[in-house]
């Protein structure tokens, strides 16, 4: 496997890893950011069930992407695919939750700093998407 294709496929299971883990930790783990989530009391129950379940979602999507970069079965390039396109849901769908009327992308109760710019969230989310984007372009040069 070329040198292309190998960064290809290690850029995919980076994000592939953040993806499992990222909002495992910042939604639970992570103390300063948990108390924003699942830690957070105002938050009703129905809400914080929405927030357990977008982290196991995102760890299933994770492992997915994780498994096809990984496996020697199938299409190497067409798994790298698939992998890309999975592990890009959850980020994805952070920019369409925050089209939907009523949402907002932090709690008015804390002073989030942005990052260069950006929600902290939208930056990671697109940070992953660049990287996925790099890693498809990365394989399709390898061609």
């Amino acid at each position: 496997m070329g040198k292309r294709r190998t960064a290809a496929r290690a850029l995919v299971g980076v994000v592939g890893a953040v993806t499992a883990g990222g909002a495992l930790a910042a939604d639970a783990l992570v103390p300063e950011t948990a108390r924003q989530h699942l830690g957070n009391p105002r938050w009703p129950g129905h809400a914080k069930f929405h927030d357990a379940q977008y982290i196991v979602m995102s760890m299933l999507l994770g492992g997915i992407t994780l498994r096809l970069v990984t496996t020697r079965r199938g299409d190497p390039d067409r798994n790298l695919l698939a992998a890309a396109a999975i592990s890009s849901t959850p980020w994805l769908g952070m920019y369409g939750a925050a089209a939907f009327p009523g949402t907002e992308l932090v709690d008015e109760e804390f002073d989030t700093p942005k990052v260069l710019g950006l929600d902290p969230n939208l930056f990671a989310g697109t940070m992953c998407l660049a990287a996925l984007g790099a890693a498809v372009g990365l394989s399709r040069s390898a061609r």
